[in-house]
């Protein structure tokens, strides 16, 4: 998970501070009318009104067939008939579920992923109407059906009733003519009894009404998006998948990202083992066995290529400490994070300032994830930078570690461009860690790695 940083995300530390003017995009278009006025002619309102409207006939009919088969297999629950009906119930009441997130979609711009798919045991119908009658979401689609009706009716007659009015009002001194003309009445009556008659007929009754239409026309769309709010909630609360199983896919997406991550470094650690230490110990064996041969006849040549062989153990052993290193480093283990940073941050190509504010230790597995993630962010700068200096700084807030990278280097870095920034954003996205990035063209670059606590 990455997002542009945030004013004032961080502890300010850094070579150049942003100016927080919150100026919107550089691209968007700024309107001349203002939204209060334009908004009962906007196509987002008419959209809202539309979805009022056509949502009350649909909710009349889903509720109708909702309680009836409700009822109906609840009366026939003493009989084997009452589990069918009710599952057959639920089971087209998941298909107008279907259709409601649909119009929302359409009408509202409201995106809401289908819930889990019905997952029977066995290909068998007792099977498919156990799975929809323990199915959660198959009882929440019943909810919505019965609580949706009574909301749609109040929605339905107040969007429509004041859009009608608002527009009638707001107009009347354009129409006002008709009615004396075909009605036989001098305009809107507004009192009426056996003795006197008060109707809208002069030019100051007729101004009156058309600015009170006026209030109520500009009102009615910010009444209506009101209204939808209301809608959004229960289609997104009801008909969408819930928290738990946005969980799992959650989880099941991590576990992804983290098996493909331990493959990755797999094929790192064999890589380097192969191409590195594996290959000089080949080459310093083959040098032993000449060396051997010649012991005898050269003593002199052979020395010498003992000599060689020392000096390539010696750069064996360093390759299998840095490989070592790579995999976790022994420092980390045994002095924590200040001392593993401190450490890493001596062998950057720039000056690194590193200050760890931490009163405990993490979690293992979060003090690893850190380390590397610094460790990742460092070598970016060494190699892409072009940085003068660098800082980190490691604090907690609450139940959160918190480590912030900056460099005073060309910035320009993008999380989204497919490079080891979005690779790092996905490790930490695994164990519910979020990575922001700031690095605007000519920089400074401002990284902060926020990740749980969990100790």
């Amino acid at each position: 998970m990455s997002s542009e940083y945030g004013q004032g995300y961080g502890r300010g530390h850094g070579f150049g501070a942003a100016d927080g003017s919150g100026v919107g995009p550089a691209g968007g278009a700024r309107h001349r009318v203002p939204a209060v006025l334009r908004a009962p002619v906007e196509g987002r309102t008419l959209r809202e009104l539309g979805y009022q409207v056509v949502g009350l006939p649909i909710s009349v009919v889903v509720f109708s067939f909702a309680v009836t088969m409700f009822a109906l297999g609840v009366g026939l629950l003493v009989t084997f008939l009452g589990i069918p009906v009710l599952a057959l119930g639920l089971f087209a009441l998941r298909g107008f579920g279907a259709l409601e997130r649909a119009r929302a979609r359409g009408l509202l711009g409201l995106q809401v992923a289908a819930p889990a798919p019905l997952r029977p045991a066995k290909n068998s119908p007792f099977s498919w109407m156990g799975a929809v009658l323990k199915s959660g979401s198959s009882w929440r689609h019943l909810l919505y059906a019965v609580l949706h009706m009574p909301w749609s009716v109040f929605a339905f007659s107040l969007s429509v009733s004041l859009w009608t009015y608002g527009w009638a009002a707001l107009t009347y001194p354009l129409w006002h003519w008709a009615l004396p003309v075909y009605a036989g009445v001098d305009g809107i009556q507004l009192y009426g009894d056996e003795r006197h008659s008060v109707y809208l007929d002069n030019p100051f009754e007729l101004t009156v009404t058309a600015l009170v239409g006026l209030l109520l026309t500009l009102a009615t769309p910010w009444m209506i998006r009101s209204l939808t709010m209301v809608d959004r909630l229960l289609v997104s609360g009801l008909l969408g998948p819930s928290q738990v199983e946005n969980r799992v896919v959650e989880l099941e997406s991590d576990r992804g990202v983290v098996v493909d991550t331990a493959a990755a470094d797999l094929r790192r650690i064999e890589r380097d083992l192969h191409d590195g230490a594996q290959a000089r110990l080949v080459s310093l064996a083959m040098d032993l066995g000449l060396a051997k041969e010649k012991l005898a006849e050269d003593p002199e040549a052979a020395a010498r290529m003992v000599d060689e062989a020392h000096g390539e153990v010696k750069t064996a052993l360093q390759e299998l400490r840095d490989l070592a290193r790579g995999i976790h480093p022994a420092v980390l283990t045994d002095r924590g994070l200040d001392a593993a940073l401190s450490a890493v941050a001596s062998r950057c190509a720039v000056p690194v300032l590193v200050e760890v504010d931490l009163p405990s230790r993490p979690a293992a597995a979060i003090e690893g994830i850190a380390y590397f993630t610094a460790s990742e962010l460092l070598q970016n700068i060494s190699k892409h930078a072009r940085a003068t200096q660098a800082t980190i700084d490691v604090w907690r807030v609450d139940d959160r570690l918190m480590l912030q990278v900056i460099d005073d280097g060309v910035g320009g870095a993008d999380v989204t461009a497919g490079s080891g920034l979005s690779g790092l954003a996905e490790r930490l996205d695994a164990v519910d860690g979020i990575l922001v990035v700031d690095s605007p063209p000519g920089g400074p670059t401002r990284v902060v790695a926020e990740l749980p606590w969990r100790r």
